[in-house]
Formats: structure tokens, sequence, C-alpha cells
């Protein structure tokens, strides 16, 4: 199982992460509660080690910002939501970029098929809202089968489980999960979400 651990902040939430066996971290370069400029991610990839992906989040951005944005911090993952197309998706990667691209539940059909992003993450009708929702949905999904994606919105410790189960997911996202209030991440709940997530995944 597949786990990112996303809109981390502090070099202590950081290293909880990577320690819990999280495969990739997020950090917020957008508008948000959760909002890191470049010049902190710089400084908070002193703890992310090989072979843990450190992920740039957008939401509305031109990709050619995010780009930008994202080579100033540092990064060579950008995680594109918003209104997006297959062209921007391109860019990114022939700019030499990898791409997370972000959808919502319920997107229409087209916005699921395969772009060409490398990840593809689906999150709930109004991301970061920590909102549950239908996870079981995407398991009856045919442009699902066989693809790497990232189930998100509402995950919790609690609830991982049994949602990415639900869901035959990939990999699993969660933030607003992980808090002690919004924007603030709970050391004990990164250790907690990550630990779940990957026992259900060998069980």
């Amino acid at each position: 199982m597949f786990v990112k651990v996303c809109g981390l902040s502090t070099p202590e939430s950081v290293r909880e992460a990577v320690d819990a066996g999280a495969d990739a971290v997020g950090f917020v370069l957008t508008a948000s509660p959760r909002v890191v400029s470049p010049g902190q991610v710089s400084e908070l990839l002193a703890g992310v080690p090989d072979g843990v992906s450190p992920i740039a989040v957008f939401r509305h951005e031109p990709v050619a910002d995010a780009i930008a944005i994202a080579r100033a911090a540092g990064l060579q993952w950008i995680q594109l939501h918003g209104a997006r197309t297959p062209a921007d998706v391109a860019t990114a990667h022939d700019a030499g970029m990898k791409v997370v691209r972000a959808v919502t539940a319920g997107a229409a059909p087209e916005e699921l098929e395969d772009w060409g992003e490398d990840l593809l993450l689906i999150d709930a009708a109004v991301p970061g809202s920590g909102e549950s929702w239908d996870y079981a949905a995407m398991a009856a999904l045919p442009v699902l089968q066989g693809r790497s994606w990232l189930l998100a919105g509402g995950l919790d410790p609690a609830n991982v489980a049994d949602a990415s189960a639900a869901a035959h997911a990939w990999g699993v996202d969660v933030s607003s999960g992980v808090e002690a209030s919004r924007g603030v991440k709970d050391l004990a709940k990164i250790r907690a979400f990550v630990g779940a997530a990957k026992a259900a995944a060998a069980a």
C-alpha cells in the first residue's frame, strides 16, 4: 500500500511521516491553511530521504506557474488539482516533472481516463473538507483497474483500512485526517494512519 501524508509544514511532522513508513510527503504551495513557501520546503526536504517522494501540491495555478514554483522549492513531483487537460500533464512531463493528477469523486468519466499522469488521486467532492464518501463506488470502475491511483478525502487512522479495501485502492493520501486542528498535524495520528494503512495491505 502506497501511503502519502500531505500538508506537512514542520520538520517534526516530516520526520514522523518518514519514520512511520510513508512513501510520499506533500507540501502545499497554494492558498491553504497548510501553505508553505518554496523556501520552507527547501528546508523541510532535509528530512526526506531517498525513496520517499516529496510532492508539491497546487490548486488552480497554471501548469507553467506550478512547474516554476516546484522548481524553486527543489521538487520534481507536482500534484495538480482543479480543471486540467491532458496537455497540462504533457507539459509537466516535458519539463521533467512527475505528475499526480487530482480529480474529485463524481468526476466526469473522461476525467478518470489515463492522461499519462504518474498517479491519479481521487478526492472527496470538496477536497480538504475531511468528509468521507462512497469509497466502494471506485471498486466497480473498470477505468481504474490495473492503474496506480490514490484514494483521498475523509480518511483517518480509524477508517483507512476499511476504506482502502472497499475501494480496491492502490494507495491512500491523508491530510486533515491526521490533524490536531486545521493545518496543524498530530504526530501520533500520522504514525497511526501510516501503520493502519500498511497493516491492512499486508493482511
